[in-house]
Parts: C-alpha cells; sequence; structure tokens
C-alpha cells in the first residue's frame, strides 16, 4: 500500500512541475484531479484488515450483568479473555468468556454459544447465558472446580484400559448428539475433557472455543473423529500422536504429510495396550500417511467411532490393589483366650531357639528313674512346707503388719468436668490485605459446625499464593473482648495456619496482618493451636501462610471449621 501512495505523490508531482500554473484548463482539472486521488485513498484504507480490537479492560471485581463479580483471569488472547467469577445471584462459580462487541468474531461466538445452550447433553458443560451488553459480548459457562483436565492425569501416567474405553465412548457419544444438531468443536485436546469422577467425563467448549479462535475445517466431522482418536491413543501411551507434543506430552512422529514412516501403533509404544483399543485409535487416526494395523476402514465420524468403541468386549475394571484392601481387626483379648488382659500368644510363649544337630535321646534307665523320684519327693516337700505356714498364719493370726488403708478418691480429681464450650463468633470477615478478595461470600462457612461445607480461597499456581501475596485468612469478630486460651482449625488438606491476635481494647480490627500478634503456627489438616497463657482480645485473625495442592495441580485453601477455646 506504501508504494502505491508513493507512485501517486510522485504522479501528482510530475504533473505539477510541466503543467503551466495559468493554464485555465489544468485549474479546472485540478479539484477532479484531487477527487480521484481521494477516492483511490478511500479504497487503498479500505483494503486494508481491520485491525484486531484490544481486549476489554477488565479486573477481578468487576461485575458483568450487575451479577457476574470477575475473579481469576485465566486466559487473555486474541481480543478476547476468560475468566473465573461468581454469579451473585446464584450464589455459585461460573467460567465467562468475554470479549468486544465491534470484535470480527463476535456475531460468531454469540450464535455459537446460543445453539450449544439448546444441547442439553450431560456430556458437554453447559452454556448459561450469552449477552451483549455496554460493548461487550460475554458467555458465562459451568464452572466445575473438582474436575480434572486428562492432561492432568496423563501426567502420572495412562489411563488403564477400562477407563480409556469409558473416555472414548462417552467423548464419540456425545460428539455424535452434538453432530446430529450441527454443532461442532474442533479443539478437542487434552486440556477441554474433563474427568469428574472415575470414568466419567464432559466436554468444554463445544462450538464457542472454536468461534472465539476463528478456527475452521472443510471437514468438520472428519477432525473432530481424529481428535477422539488422537485423545484414545494418548490415554493408551501417554503419548501425543502428532511430531509436536502437548499439555506436557512427548509427540510421536509419522503422523502428517510427507511422513517417511507411519505411525506406530500404541501396543507397539507402549507394552501390555489393549489391542482392541489399539486399533479403533488408528482407525480413527488414519489420515495423510497414518495407517491402521488392519484392513478394517477408516473411521470419519463420531458416530461410525463410537459403534467401533460399543462393539468391542466389555473391558472389566482393574482389581484393587492390596494397599487398598480394607486392613483386618486384630484379634481382642478374649480372642487371645486371656481375659486378664494378658500377653498375646507370641508374647507369652516366646519361641524356642532351633537346635542344631541330632536331637538327644530322652533320659532312661537306673539314672533316670531316679532323678524322676528326686524331683517328686522334692515337689512333694515344697507343697508340705507351704501348707503348713500357710494353716499357722492362719491359726495365729498375723497382725505385725496392719493394712494401709486405701487413699481416699480425690473428689477434684475424678469429678467429671463438663468441656469448656466454644467461644460464640459473631462474625467473620475475610482477610485479604493484599488482594482483591477470596470468596467472602463463603467466610460464615468456616464456623457452621457443617465438615461438608467450607471456604476456600482462589487457585494459585504455588504453595505460596504464586509469590503474590505473604498470606491470606479469616478474622472472627467475638463481639466483645474475652480470654481466648486455643484454636481449632479443621483443613482439606496440609495447611500452614498462624493464630494472631488483635491488641486488647481494640474495637475495630487491623488493616494488616503486621497488625495482630502471633500466639502460635502449625501445618497440617486438623490443627490445635494455643499460646503459654489465655490473651484478652476481640478479634482472631487465622492467617494462612501455605497452601496444599488439589488434584488439578492448583493449589487453594480449604478451611472446614474453626473453634475459638476459652
Amino acid at each position: 500500500m506504501a508504494r502505491n501512495g508513493e507512485a501517486e505523490a510522485t504522479v501528482a508531482e510530475r504533473s505539477t512541475a510541466t503543467s503551466p500554473p495559468t493554464d485555465p484548463a489544468s485549474a479546472a482539472e485540478a479539484p477532479d484531479a484531487q477527487r480521484s486521488r481521494g477516492e483511490a485513498t478511500d479504497a487503498a484504507e479500505q483494503e486494508r484488515p481491520a485491525p484486531v480490537p484490544e481486549p476489554a479492560e477488565l479486573h477481578s471485581g468487576h461485575r458483568l450483568a450487575g451479577r457476574y463479580r470477575l475473579e481469576e483471569c485465566i486466559t487473555r488472547l486474541d481480543g478476547f479473555s476468560s475468566w473465573r467469577a461468581v454469579d451473585e445471584k446464584l450464589r455459585r462459580a461460573v467460567g465467562v468468556h468475554v470479549l468486544p462487541a465491534d470484535h470480527e468474531r463476535a456475531p460468531k461466538v454469540l450464535a455459537a454459544a446460543r445453539a450449544t445452550a439448546l444441547l442439553r447433553d450431560p456430556h458437554f458443560v453447559q452454556v448459561l447465558d450469552a449477552v451483549e451488553e455496554k460493548g461487550l459480548v460475554h458467555v458465562i459457562h459451568e464452572w466445575l472446580p473438582d474436575s480434572v483436565p486428562l492432561h492432568t492425569l496423563l501426567n502420572s501416567g495412562p489411563l488403564d484400559p477400562h477407563e480409556a474405553q469409558a473416555l472414548a465412548g462417552q467423548v464419540a457419544d456425545a460428539m455424535a448428539a452434538a453432530h446430529r444438531e450441527n454443532l461442532v468443536h474442533l479443539r478437542l485436546n487434552p486440556a477441554t475433557v474433563l474427568r469428574t469422577g472415575p470414568c466419567q467425563f464432559r466436554i468444554r467448549g463445544l462450538a464457542v472455543d472454536a468461534a472465539l479462535r476463528g478456527i475452521e475445517s472443510d471437514d468438520p466431522q472428519r477432525a473432530d473423529t481424529e481428535a477422539i482418536g488422537a485423545l484414545l491413543y494418548a490415554a493408551l501411551t501417554q503419548r501425543w500422536p502428532y511430531p509436536e507434543g502437548v499439555y506436557g506430552l512427548s509427540g510421536v512422529g509419522g503422523l502428517g504429510r510427507g511422513a517417511s514412516e507411519p505411525l506406530l501403533t500404541p501396543d507397539q509404544v507402549r507394552a501390555r495396550v489393549h489391542r482392541g483399543l489399539s486399533e479403533v485409535a488408528m482407525r480413527a487416526l488414519t489420515n495423510d500417511g497414518a495407517t491402521a494395523a488392519s484392513e478394517k476402514p477408516a473411521l470419519t465420524t463420531p458416530e461410525e467411532l463410537s459403534a467401533a468403541i460399543a462393539a468391542l468386549p466389555r473391558i472389566r475394571p482393574p482389581e484393587p490393589t492390596p494397599s487398598a484392601l480394607p486392613q483386618f481387626r486384630q484379634p481382642t483379648t478374649y480372642q487371645r483366650g486371656s481375659m486378664g488382659g494378658g500377653q498375646p500368644p507370641s508374647a507369652a510363649r516366646p519361641a524356642v531357639p532351633a537346635v542344631s544337630g541330632p536331637v538327644p535321646p530322652p533320659l532312661g534307665g537306673r539314672w533316670g528313674t531316679a532323678l524322676k523320684v528326686a524331683v517328686s519327693a522334692l515337689l512333694i516337700a515344697a507343697l508340705g512346707l507351704g501348707s503348713w505356714q500357710l494353716a499357722d498364719a492362719l491359726l495365729k493370726g498375723d497382725n505385725s503388719q496392719e493394712p494401709s488403708p486405701p487413699p481416699e478418691p480425690d473428689s477434684e480429681q475424678n469429678a467429671d468436668e463438663p468441656a469448656a464450650e466454644p467461644l460464640a463468633v459473631s462474625d467473620v470477615i475475610e482477610f485479604d490485605p493484599e488482594g482483591s478478595g477470596q470468596n467472602p461470600e463463603s467466610a460464615p462457612l468456616a464456623v457452621d459446625d457443617d465438615p461438608s461445607s467450607f471456604w476456600h480461597t482462589k487457585n494459585y499456581y504455588g504453595p505460596g499464593f504464586g509469590n503474590l501475596k505473604a498470606g491470606l485468612g479469616l478474622i472472627l469478630d467475638l463481639g466483645e473482648e474475652q480470654e481466648v486460651q486455643s484454636l481449632n482449625v479443621e483443613a482439606l488438606g496440609d495447611t500452614s495456619v498462624e493464630f494472631r491476635v488483635a491488641p486488647g481494647g481494640t474495637t475495630t480490627p487491623p488493616v494488616d496482618a503486621a497488625g495482630f500478634t502471633t500466639v502460635d503456627d502449625a501445618t497440617g489438616s486438623s490443627l490445635t493451636l494455643q499460646g503459654d497463657e489465655p490473651v484478652e482480645t476481640r478479634f482472631v485473625l487465622v492467617w494462612l501462610t501455605e497452601l496444599p495442592q488439589g488434584d488439578d495441580g492448583n493449589y487453594r485453601g480449604r478451611i472446614t471449621d474453626i473453634r475459638v477455646n476459652p
């Protein structure tokens, strides 16, 4: 475009230099020349590609549609951003995609989201809302906090055949149902398939992910089928069946145009791979150089792939390992035959040491008989002497030693003292002085005496809050200044916790962690924190300094119960 502009400028300068300035005809033609040059410039500007709109300036705490509060940015790419958010109306976590309304892909994203919302298949992460408002398009979808992406599962090894069959069958069934409604994915990979439970999988991003990224395909059914085959290949081998690896999985050469060698089958990559699943994966991947191990035709649609998996014999789940079996209960005292609390047989009857060499024969002959008679005589004499002493003591009485009276029981020690009730908490305040907040609406769940409910933090990429802050926690307001002795904290996972208190006489909690005094600290999932002596305070701070790692690889703190003891 710059070259065309320079040429126009050169022509204009040449015409100005050669044409007499006093020529009336030239003067009359000048406006027309200027108009033609302006039209050419407008046409050149129209040919320029429209710039990609910049992502909207959003931040944690921003609200969309008056109810969706953005919490954590997950993706920021190509003019759109993806967030974890909270639906303040229904008090639940949701996922949000946001892009400018004037983005060239905005109409396709809206259409894809609204079409996907009508597909009520439980194998897909559901789209909940799709709205254009105040210059922004936002798509709201389910958020599954306890799900695990497939690539995270494969980091520890391939799936067992039973679960790999469930994965491929469920994904193929779901995509077959979506294709019947003219919906395609085009971005099936180990990050968009989630395990929500044993042998239970769900798919996120149907149609919407491709619309956000501008992904298209001339044969979408074949593209989705090959993607399912790649997922099955990865589940069986812990390898990605393309030269370039993805999501921590190493690639395998041979699949692609111009490949010198065919792709190795899963049972060639790893030993003891299920032969039937290996064949199905190769039939789905047969494309541009990869060939199946048999002469069966390629699988070109999810429906064909689903039928091929269903035709396989049912694969049984693996047998539980011995470490997973319940431990047998040890024999009780009654079973040991010792009602008096004696030692077990192994302790009561010590093992007889082994004797090397031949065992000597029993003692016989005259010497043996004489020894037996002598031993018997000694035993009879001992019994007689013992009986005579016992009878003499009973007849004469033994008053030389008066038995000491038993000690009187200590009434103070033996009295059943009821356990002290925990102090009442009038309010729970989330305390995040170096951040924008975590989940303040769930803070009261930490003191509701219900172990199934909890307050939790955001996800972080390290135990130390991703080096973003020194800590965060909960402030317990006791309503008035009281004497506090100890603190019980129950958490999910080993969490590092500090027991801190505000200074005596304080009527409002300090604004930073340094305003509290540390009483005790510990790490674990069931903690008892206490100082050397009781402290007078109104505000108790449960301060988290390190977080445990969850099953999804992220680090987050979850507090199920807190008790403040007098």
